[in-house]
């Protein structure tokens, strides 16, 4: 993907999974596109469900915790069984329980990397 200059991270990192998604809004298309020098073809449906059934056993990291059992839900369609986080979310139990849901490991080291 060719992104305009000056475009960070995070916003790469989104516009990679708005690209990737087929539940995108026509607000969201329009976003992705105001970061792209040019948007690239897009994806057919089927492609995409082959290539995430290749993704297995794949180990997620984040140095925040997770507050929403979405957040797990989504991450499993992407293959992920493993998670290591710091916790301490209000909510942990729910995302636990996801976590129990879907047979995946979650460590939890109680070190937050990342401060505001």
């Amino acid at each position: 993907m060719k992104f305009k200059q000056g475009i960070g991270r995070p916003e790469r990192d989104n516009a990679i999974d708005l690209f990737v998604r087929n539940d995108t809004t026509e607000y969201e298309v329009r976003m992705l596109n105001e970061l792209l020098k040019e948007a690239p073809e897009s994806f057919p449906f089927e492609e995409k469900q082959e290539w995430l059934k290749g993704l297995k056993d794949v180990t997620l990291g984040s140095d925040a915790f997770f507050p929403f059992r979405d957040n797990i839900d989504r991450v499993y369609k992407s293959g992920v069984r493993y998670i290591i986080q710091p916790g301490g979310s209000v909510r942990e139990d729910i995302v636990i329980e996801a976590c129990d849901n879907y047979g995946m490991v979650m460590c939890m080291t109680g070190l937050r990397l990342f401060h505001h």
